[in-house]
């Protein structure tokens, strides 16, 4: 992974011990962590647009957002105009969002993979380059 790396990190309660798993994994980058800070129940749109706004104003390079399908804080984050937030429950996904996509957030389906696999994503997505060219074109075109 790059170094100097400012990650957003943040999840419902769900994804409350991967993001703390994920948080400590990353300890070598500066990683904000937006919340959840337990597992009581709370709303996943709470933590996801704190997150998709540190990332849209440039303040943090790349979110993870962590809840129990994915779905609620994808749908959540890519409300924001400069987001382009990926659902990603393996590493070629992950990496098909970064390079093809230019995807700034990975969303987490917690209940559906395990702590080591979500690990080797983020790595994976936080390591993947924008390969732009054709791509880029397309990325592009997304903004409403």
């Amino acid at each position: 992974m790059k170094e100097g790396l400012k990650i957003a990190i943040g999840s419902d309660h769900a994804g409350f011990e991967y993001k703390q798993a994920i948080a400590e994994f990353l300890s070598a980058y500066e990683v904000k962590d937006f919340g959840t800070y337990s597992p009581a129940s709370v709303d996943y749109p709470d933590f996801a647009h704190p997150v998709a706004l540190a990332v849209e104003s440039g303040s943090s390079d790349f979110g993870i957002l962590i809840c129990g399908s994915g779905n609620g804080v994808a749908m959540t984050a890519n409300k924001h105009q400069g987001i382009r937030a990926a659902i990603c429950w393996n590493e070629e996904l992950a990496a098909l969002a970064r390079s093809h996509n230019d995807a700034n957030i990975v969303c987490i389906p917690a209940r559906f993979i395990s702590i080591e696999e979500a690990k080797n994503i983020v790595e994976l997505f936080l390591s993947t380059e924008f390969e732009g060219g054709r791509h880029a074109n397309r990325v592009n075109k997304m903004a409403c």
